[in-house]
């Protein structure tokens, strides 16, 4: 062992040698000992699979010991309960060297195994943010005892918290819990590769930003290039046949973007008689679990995942994994990457298959990006009125009542609250979702009324899932499935849906219960979700229109279908593109304005030009359809003005997505939607280029 590893506890080395056989700590791990045995705050980065749980495990594990801590002193915090129940049995091994234990405890945990730790905490509570919120406001749950030596806390895939609103709404019950155990607490972020670390961890310390900190990111030594290929298949029964053909007797992951591209693929790939098991979020705990063990344990076979298997839950050691169109982010790509190249003598791969030209275009300009270098920076969404109001509520359910000029001391300075506390504090007593008593305030009617089912767990959670059945194959259940999807549809003949890749006849439908009774059938089934289309980054963007002007990302294989299709593509957008511009074309009667910056810095384009921009567009990520009689010195005019540019207009009801939006006053939460739907920075970049104007023959 290097000399790093003489902080470590000495029982705590020799189980390292001795029981795990490692004869070195990586360079990670060996680097993180010391900032964490100081208390300092951290960020620790590695690729998947580089040992970030022992990095941040073991030097905790050693303060444990040495410091005497007593009951839950460490919180590990997952944002998936798969991920969790993955890392259990491990963080439980560890622990049990001094004599130690972790336990797990979130939705899915029995009655039973809950009280047994609320009798004898666990040294290690592995949770979520959402089951953290829930025993601070039970009943049952004496949180000032429980998290009385509470001392540090780590956050596996910060980036993946910190990228929505459940990043605002755990950093929120991180200060409390800090102040219900008396003390600071030592904050550890486990994460992939992000473009910007420093930022990361000061977001991380939420009000503790005075502590120390420290990035540990060891420069990793030279690495074999990944063997990365695109493809053109054109539709996922094509996809299917390509994956069926391809590295026969190997283990595969294939992701894809949504659940009916899993169940479609999945039935295609079976179809072929392919060994394939799917993982997404509407399958039922105990179906993906099946899924993924077997997966894990076979040789010869396919599984079909969304987003739920990017994060870093076991699988096993694959062969393969093959990404049918493009990740949303480079990010999202470089953990899909990591799962491959593992085994000693064994390389990263990747095989993008894209259903459509576009996808070819968009997966090109993300390696173009990945190429050089650029990972995406994690930016935490920006007003978060909602989450404030929302942990006002559940700080008055936790206290039973608050001061109602004392409450905001349990936040600190933490940015979640704006200048708009007093308005939305206020706005939550006009409104009766709190009452006043004297000084104090305490939950009202309103609140009972729109979040006090099943306890209050409308309010523990911070993001809202639409209704969805629940459908049953005698006692077992399978997934889930929207009704206004699918269930309400009009079908010639019997109604058969496709869930966990087999296809089901649909018998009895308990509306009232919200269950739908199945038995399974040889008839083709269909899949069907909602979706809400998000547009990509302008760096994304810029990528693809970098492609469109000749760049060819490094180390990327293009199969002769995908580079005739990029060939048609660079020769439809000739015209269209132009290096360090923004190009407006002309061309049988329409007027397009080709900004190649992203769906969100075009919507705050078209917001702050409506005289000019075709109000009845979709907005896309390339370009903006302006109206044809306007003349160019007239727009160049409008262009040229000086005014700030404004976010983009929003109705009522597009609020609706935003949970607790109704404990906002209203204005408040339409400004919140609208500064989340603008880029007002990259639209001010467009307008700041060289400005190219051709009016094609064609």
């Amino acid at each position: 062992m290097s000399s790093a590893a003489d902080r470590l506890l000495p029982a705590l080395v020799h189980h390292i040698v001795n029981t795990l056989g490692w004869p070195e700590l990586r360079p990670l791990q060996a680097e993180a000992i010391d900032p964490l045995l100081r208390g300092s705050d951290a960020i620790l980065l590695a690729p998947t699979a580089g040992g970030k749980t022992e990095a941040a495990v073991f030097p905790l594990l050693s303060a444990m010991e040495e410091q005497s801590w007593l009951g839950i002193s460490v919180l590990y915090v997952c944002p998936l309960r798969a991920l969790l129940n993955n890392l259990q049995p491990r963080l439980a091994s560890y622990a049990g060297w001094l004599g130690r234990s972790a336990e797990v405890w979130h939705g899915d945990v029995g009655p039973g195994a809950r009280e047994r730790m609320r009798r004898e905490p666990p040294d290690i509570l592995l949770t979520t943010p959402e089951s953290l919120e829930a025993m601070l406001v039970s009943s049952k749950v004496d949180s000032r005892r429980m998290f009385s030596g509470l001392r540090a806390v780590v956050v596996d895939e910060v980036h993946a918290f910190a990228g929505d609103d459940r990043g605002w709404h755990l950093l929120a019950v991180l200060e409390r819990l800090s102040r219900i155990a008396g003390r600071p607490l030592q904050r550890v972020g486990l994460s992939a590769t992000v473009g910007n670390p420093a930022e990361l961890l000061e977001w991380l310390q939420g009000s503790q930003r005075s502590r120390p900190r420290s990035v540990v990111a060891p420069v990793v030594g030279a690495t074999t290039i990944p063997d990365l290929t695109v493809d053109h298949v054109g539709s996922i029964e094509n996809a299917a046949t390509v994956i069926a053909s391809l590295h026969r007797g190997e283990k595969r992951l294939v992701f894809v973007d949504s659940r009916r591209r899993a169940e479609e693929l999945g039935a295609a790939l079976r179809a072929r008689e392919v060994t394939t098991f799917l993982s997404h979020s509407s399958l039922s705990a105990d179906e993906r679990h099946r899924s993924e063990q077997a997966f894990a344990e076979a040789r010869d076979c396919v599984i079909v995942a969304t987003s739920t298997l990017e994060l870093g839950i076991d699988v096993g050691d694959l062969d393969r994994v093959i990404q049918i169109n493009t990740p949303r982010t480079v990010a999202s790509f470089l953990q899909r990457l990591g799962r491959t190249g593992r085994r000693p003598e064994s390389t990263r791969n990747c095989l993008f298959l894209c259903l459509e030209d576009a996808a070819v275009l968009s997966t090109a300009g993300l390696l173009e990006r990945w190429a050089a270098g650029w990972v995406e920076p994690i930016v935490a969404p920006v007003r978060p009125r909602h989450i404030a109001a929302q942990q006002i509520l559940a700080l008055a359910l936790q206290e039973n009542k608050i001061g109602m000029h004392t409450w905001p001391e349990w936040w600190g300075d933490l940015p979640l609250f704006d200048e708009h506390l007093a308005e939305i504090f206020d706005h939550l007593l006009a409104k009766g979702y709190l009452e006043r008593d004297g000084a104090m305030a305490f939950i009202g009617p309103e609140a009972e009324k729109k979040f006090g089912r099943r306890y209050f767990s409308d309010l523990l959670a911070v993001f809202t899932a639409p209704p969805e059945f629940t459908v049953l194959a005698g006692r077992e259940e399978i997934g889930r499935v929207g009704d206004d999807v699918l269930l309400a549809d009009d079908y010639d003949g019997p109604s058969v849906l496709l869930l966990a890749g087999r296809a089901w006849k649909v018998g009895h439908v308990d509306w009232k219960r919200r269950r739908c009774f199945v038995e399974p059938s040889d008839l083709p089934g269909r899949a069907k979700w909602g979706s809400v289309e998000s547009g990509m980054s302008f760096a994304l963007t810029r990528g693809q229109r970098s492609v469109l002007l000749g760049a060819e990302p490094a180390g990327v294989r293009f199969t002769r279908r995908a580079a005739s299709v990029l060939a048609d593509l660079r020769e439809k957008h000739a015209e269209d593109v132009s290096e360090d511009a923004t190009v407006f074309r002309r061309s049988a009667g329409e007027f397009r304005w080709w900004t190649w910056a992203g769906a969100a810095a075009n919507r705050t384009l078209q917001a702050n030009f409506p005289r000019f921009v075709d109000p009845r567009q979709r907005i896309t990520d390339h370009s903006l359809r302006l109206l044809p009689n306007i003349s160019n010195i007239e727009f160049l005019s409008e262009l040229s003005g000086s005014a700030p540019l404004s976010c983009p207009n929003v109705s009522k009801s597009a609020v609706n997505g935003l949970k607790f939006s109704t404990a906002l006053p209203e204005v408040l939460a339409i400004e919140t939607v609208a500064e989340r739907l603008s880029d007002r920075k990259n639209a001010a970049i467009v307008l700041s280029e060289r400005r190219v104007f051709v009016h094609a023959v064609r």
